[in-house]
């Protein structure tokens, strides 16, 4: 079988030409399969209509404290989607070995902000944890984000209607998207990949298409290995 394109790096030898081509054919065959999921996801039914107009806590600079802000009102002006976020303010209860902000959630969130400029250009984006709003906006300006809306949801029900958290108190990292139709706002896709056992070896994977580092480390030598995202780095 051919070669699928002429290009030449200095040094390489047929072996891995073989070995790059075949890969690249995989690299197509994967990239073909993302269009056709991805064609089925904007095909989905709309999902149920939401009963409660969720209120979460949002920090507002100019008063110095929160202010309330709906569900309803997180739909920006002119916007008829909206992706929130599920992030992880983990109380000690959960039994994860570290309490507060979870450094995976943040590591997401740190990409995501640099790219709010473009993305909120055709949907809307906000982050909501169960935690205290003076805490969020703290860790929020110790990351140096500039962009997110990042709320307190500990007011109301809405991480545990929308699966993001539970009645013992444990928070889950999970993306959901809403649409609003004729005055209503309606559920359109949750990252349910979390919800099931995952393969050996592997974590869920249910939010990796919005958090880069991964991509960049599968296409090393060493894949991704142990790592694990934290606040700080020695």
């Amino acid at each position: 079988m051919g070669s699928l394109h002429d290009v030449r790096f200095p040094g390489e030898s047929d072996e891995y030409r073989d070995a790059r081509d075949e890969l690249l054919r995989a690299e197509i065959a994967l990239r073909e399969q993302i269009g056709r999921v991805a064609a089925q996801r904007r095909e989905l039914p709309l999902g149920g209509e939401v009963q409660t107009d969720y209120e979460f806590e949002e920090w507002d600079d100019a008063a110095g404290g929160a202010r309330t802000v709906r569900l309803s009102e997180l739909f920006e002006p002119g916007k008829d989607t909206l992706y929130l976020y599920g992030f992880m303010f983990v109380p000690e209860s959960q039994g994860l070995g570290f309490v507060g902000p979870c450094p995976s959630c943040t590591s997401i969130i740190d990409g995501i902000d640099g790219q709010l400029p473009h993305i909120v250009r055709r949907i809307s984006f906000a982050a909501a944890a169960i935690g205290p709003i003076d805490e969020l906006h703290a860790h929020a300006q110790s990351r140096g984000w500039r962009h997110v809306r990042f709320l307190s949801s500990r007011a109301g029900t809405y991480n545990i209607d929308y699966q993001a958290a539970d009645d013992d108190g444990n928070q889950w990292p999970v993306a959901t998207v809403f649409v609003r139709r004729d005055g209503k706002i309606l559920h359109f896709w949750t990252s349910e990949l979390f919800f099931l056992p995952s393969e050996q070896g592997q974590d869920p994977r249910h939010v990796d298409f919005m958090w880069p580092m991964w991509a960049m480390f599968d296409r090393t030598p060493d894949g991704r290995g142990e790592h694990h995202p934290a606040l700080t780095y020695d």
